[in-house]
Formats: structure tokens, sequence, C-alpha cells
């Protein structure tokens, strides 16, 4: 081994004897030396050397206090070779000012650790983590389950933070009475956009000037979602996000060639394309893309049902439809009720339902107009 592998085994010996027989004092010298030689050759050291360092500090980690592992945990937390039982062992010290640097820094931290952690620790510990630069939504998860406001909103606010479906749903929940919340939930980008409508609907009229104060493009967006006012040529795609707008466009595209077919909506229901999906319905149907959306993320299904029979589209379809929104935390409810109701549903009956909303919709525009 080298010279600079034979340092730390000859310490060992110092280490011991510090242990032993030495005051706090020299056992704190004796931590400060030993991460001083670590972090001098950290990117050069062998996976083996790292394991000797490894060995050096556990021992001596055990005997010193709090302010002493404080200082070593943010010494090491940024270091991505740092030695791995260490970082695990400072990760789970129940001392917040130990755990917190390594948890939010540390590379040496993977999702397995990080969940464990998470579903174990203090809410302190699970701040620390919402804090890092990159998570996993099988992390955040964890987080939106167990942790406090403070947690779940660090977690929103966190660029790097990704979420799972079955998360976002949890995050509207837990939105419901909580301004605060839903706004960083309302102005986070990403947010997938079925999401995005439930939370302005259910959102406060607060929450609502807040987006809008935020992002003033995106008014006539939150107006439609709450009042299902009709997105048509006049308002074209302003105020609407670019992914939604380029899934319009493209949608747009395959009508205007002829190419937008049942077996296309199916597809993009079968991928789980919300935006896509909304805006070929709506086309069929000859109703503003604003409807579909609101009917897509209505609790009941018979808004899609009517949709779908004046689209003229079979059971096989809507079912990809309803397994598209129920991926997005909706209950699909009885299946084979639904079934059965659309086999039942005529097209004409669906036409004559679908012409009374409009004359409703188009009435209640009117009202507020005056």
């Amino acid at each position: 081994m080298t010279s600079a592998s034979a340092r730390p085994i000859n310490l060992l010996d110092e280490l011991q004897s510090a242990l032993e027989h030495g005051t706090v004092a020299r056992r704190v010298e004796t931590l400060r030396r030993v991460t001083d030689l670590f972090l001098r050759g950290a990117v050069e050291y062998s996976d083996e050397q790292i394991a000797v360092f490894d060995d050096v500090f556990n021992c001596l980690i055990q005997q010193i206090e709090t302010s002493a592992r404080s200082l070593l945990a943010n010494r090491i937390a940024p270091i991505p070779t740092a030695p791995p039982r260490l970082i695990y062992t400072l990760a789970f010290d129940d001392a917040i000012e130990v755990a917190a640097p390594v948890l939010s820094q540390s590379a040496r931290l993977n999702d397995t650790m990080l969940i464990e952690n998470a579903k174990s620790k203090s809410q302190g510990h699970l701040l620390a983590i919402s804090k890092r630069k990159v998570l996993s939504n099988a992390v955040t998860d964890v987080l939106v389950e167990r942790g406090n406001n403070e947690v779940v909103e660090s977690a929103v606010n966190n660029p790097g933070a990704e979420f799972s479906d079955k998360g976002f749903s949890q995050l509207l929940s837990r939105a419901d009475g909580n301004d605060n919340l839903a706004t960083c939930l309302g102005v986070r980008k990403g947010i997938p956009r079925p999401h995005y409508l439930k939370l302005i609907a259910r959102a406060s009229d607060s929450v609502r000037a807040r987006l809008q104060a935020a992002n003033p493009r995106a008014a006539d967006d939150i107006s439609a979602a709450v009042d299902e006012a009709a997105f048509d040529a006049g308002h074209g795609l302003r105020g609407i996000s670019e992914q939604t707008a380029r899934a319009q466009n493209l949608v747009k595209s395959l009508f205007d060639d002829g190419r937008l077919n049942e077996e296309q909506i199916a597809s993009f229901a079968a991928a789980g394309k919300f935006e896509e999906t909304s805006a070929a319905i709506a086309m069929c149907a000859n109703v503003s893309v604003a409807t579909v959306e609101n009917m897509m993320i209505e609790s009941r299904a018979e808004g899609l049902m009517i949709l779908a029979k004046v689209s003229g589209l079979s059971w096989a379809t809507l079912k990809l439809i309803l397994a598209m929104r129920n991926a997005a935390g909706d209950d699909m409810g009885d299946i084979n009720e639904h079934k059965a109701s659309y086999s039942m549903l005529r097209p004409s009956t669906a036409q004559q339902v679908l012409r009374f909303y409009r004359m409703r919709q188009t009435t209640d525009q009117a009202e507020q107009i005056a």
C-alpha cells in the first residue's frame, strides 16, 4: 500500500490511545487530523484506502460529542467519495445538526437509504432530504406521505424533485385548505395538466389570484378551468403551457389531414397523453378543449361517456381513457357498470344531452358578462 494509506493505518494506534486514555479535546483533535488527511487526498484514494478511513472514522465517531460530529458531517457531506458507512451513520444520527448536512448533500446516499431514513426519522431529517439537488419520485412519495407542511412545501419548491401521479394526487389532497401549498403546487413547472386543472378547480379565490399574479399569461387558462368557459378560436392558444399548445397543434394537424381517428385517440390514451387525448375528443365532439378537460377531471364518468358516444368511440377506447384518468389518481368506479351504461347510451341521446349542456353553458356565460 502507498504511504498515504499507511498514514491512516498508523493513526489507528493513536486513535485507540485517544479513545482509551485521551481527554475530550484529544479525541476531537484526532478526529480533525483524520478528517484533514482524508480530505487532502479524497479524489485519489482507492476503494480499499477509503475503507481504511471508514474503519478509522467509525471507531472514533462513537466516542465524540454532537458538536464534533456536526463539524465532521459538514466537512465530509459534499465529498462524493466519502466513506460510505460513515455517511450512513451520520445520516441516521438522531441529532439533526449531524444528519442534515449529509442528508441534503451526500451523493453516497441512494434511494433505498433515503427512503429508509424518511420512513423512520424526524421531520427535521425529512426536511433535509427535501432539499437535495435531485429527488426521485420514490423518495418524494414518502416525503409527501410522512412530511409536515414545511417538508412538503420544500419538496414542491425543489426544481430537482420528481413526483409520481400518486404523489401529485396526495399533494392535491393536502393542498385543500392550505393556500401556501396550493400556490407552490400551482406555480411548479412540469405539473401534469390533469393535476393542474384539479388544483385550479378546487383552489380558493386567494390562490387563483396569486397564480394569476405569478403568471399573467395563464389567467385565461385558470378562468377556463374554473368557469368551464369555451376555449374558442378567439382565445387561440394564449394562456396555456407550451406543452399543451404543442399537443393541441398536433391534434389539429392530424384532424386537418384526415388522420385523427379512433385508433389515434386510443393510442394517445394508452400512452397517458392527457393533453392530446382531450384535444382529440374536443375535435371529434365539436366542443371546446376546456369542456373536455373539465369532464376529464370530474369524479363521475357520465360526461366522458357523452363525449365518447358523440365522437363515435367504442367501449374499448373509452375504457383506455378512463384508465388514463385512473393513472392520474381518479377512481374508475365500477368498470362493468360503466360498460353497461355506455352500451345502452344511444348516440341520439348523447347528442341531445350535449346540446343541452352547450345551451346551459352559453346562458351561464351571458349572465356572467351581464
